[in-house]
């Protein structure tokens, strides 16, 4: 299989620190700044150029050029235990990608670290499998996971699960919207890792079922986003219930001020790496459908682009759960497959539609925000902005979930 480009230049591994008390020393540079693109949509004003791209495919007259990324070493030459790396050829991963280069060898070694990369880029095996050799050598390792949504810890316990086939290594996952006697059950029984939401990990803290002070290594994912919900107040009650010799990993898409601070103040010198290159990738080819504000013509266009044969697993976003429900009732009837998924269903009624547009079940899934991070869905052909997002960053990891690995993908964004 054909390794995804990326120019060698663009990963050149950080030695700058935050400072001692928070933030970055002088001369430290963190990736990229917003481009104007970015602020003009986070000053409201939407910059439809920002939905227009083509794909390196279409691309012919003066093609960007960039370098294949070659890694400095293979999963065999990294210091794990033998296990472990059976399980990872098991997963079917190769070489490792820019951010599990750059990132396991120094996670091995005890480090802080924030890590900035791209959606897609496999950043959960990054911080999954050193955490899993730590519990091998030392079963006093314990881990937690905080993510910003239930979808994406349930993703994570998937591959932690796949990763640690048969290494007696057992995860508790613990989030809203499921039942929470099994996760008091879980607790009491033994773990090693704790995936989970911010609130739903505060509540079981307060009522003296989870003792953080145990805790060895905490990993925020997402933590942009988890600061977009508004759950700083609960991460900062949750790390100042954490031992200050523990291990702390911030990994994130986007490095607002607000994680700086978070970052530097629950981080001991930590190792920054940034392996982003371009906002929106290169495979994924971006355009605009104008249907001048009337709902019926917005809703025929829709329709119109579905029964292609090339939209095969379409993912389609809309601004709230009541425009999401009511777009999926339409579609199916309009004899399309739909599900959709939004914070007014059940957790087990949102995983259901999930399993079955992964498993190619249904055609189309509707969504709200909440499945616009983190979750990896196989061979998304096409994502359709029904409903504009609210930022540029919303725009980026929604489109996000077509076109990963070695697959194109299409974006279109109805405005």
């Amino acid at each position: 299989m054909q390794r995804r480009s990326f120019s060698k230049n663009n990963y050149k591994k950080s030695s700058s620190r935050f400072g001692s008390k928070g933030g970055f020393k002088k001369g430290g540079s963190f990736g990229r700044g917003f481009s104007g693109k970015q602020k003009r949509f986070f000053s409201g004003k939407l910059d439809i150029a920002g939905f227009i791209q083509k794909s390196q495919a279409e691309i012919k007259n003066h093609p960007v050029k960039e370098e294949v990324y070659k890694p400095s070493s293979s999963f065999s030459d990294f210091k794990i235990e033998n296990s472990l790396k059976n399980n990872i050829l098991k997963k079917g991963y190769k070489d490792p990608t820019p951010i599990q280069d750059q990132a396991i060898p120094l996670l091995l070694q005890g480090k802080d670290m924030v890590g900035i990369a791209n959606t897609g880029q496999g950043k959960t095996a990054a911080f999954l499998i050193p955490a899993i050799n730590n519990i091998l050598l030392n079963r006093e390792n314990k881990t937690i996971i905080i993510v910003p949504t239930r979808e994406l810890a349930l993703q994570i316990e998937k591959d932690f699960k796949d990763l640690s086939a048969g290494l007696r290594v057992f995860a508790v996952t613990c989030i809203g919207g499921a039942g929470i006697r099994n996760q008091f059950y879980g607790l009491r029984r033994g773990y090693d890792f704790i995936i989970g939401t911010p609130g739903r990990i505060k509540d079981l803290v307060q009522r003296k079922a989870l003792d953080m002070s145990k805790i060895k290594t905490v990993v925020l994912d997402e933590a942009d986003r988890m600061l977009d919900m508004g759950f700083v107040e609960d991460i900062n009650f949750l790390l100042s219930k954490t031992p200050a010799s523990r291990q702390t990993l911030f990994f994130s898409a986007t490095f607002p001020s607000a994680i700086e601070k978070l970052a530097g103040r629950f981080t001991k010198n930590p190792i920054k790496i940034s392996v982003k290159t371009r906002e929106t990738p290169l495979s994924i080819s971006q355009e605009v459908v104008r249907t001048g504000g009337n709902n019926g013509k917005k809703m025929d266009k829709l329709c119109e682009l579905l029964a292609g044969e090339d939209f095969s697993k379409v993912l389609i976003f809309g601004k709230t759960k009541w425009g999401v429900e009511n777009l999926s009732e339409d579609l199916a009837g309009r004899g399309f497959k739909s599900e959709s998924i939004h914070g007014g269903k059940t957790q087990s009624k949102r995983q259901k539609a999930l399993n079955f547009f992964k498993a190619n079940q249904i055609k189309v899934l509707v969504a709200t925000d909440v499945a616009a991070r983190g979750l990896d869905i196989d061979n998304v052909t096409h994502v359709i902005n029904y409903d504009l997002p609210a930022t540029y960053d919303d725009y980026v990891h929604r489109i996000g979930r077509t076109g990963r690995g070695q697959n194109k993908g299409k974006a279109i964004t109805f405005i």
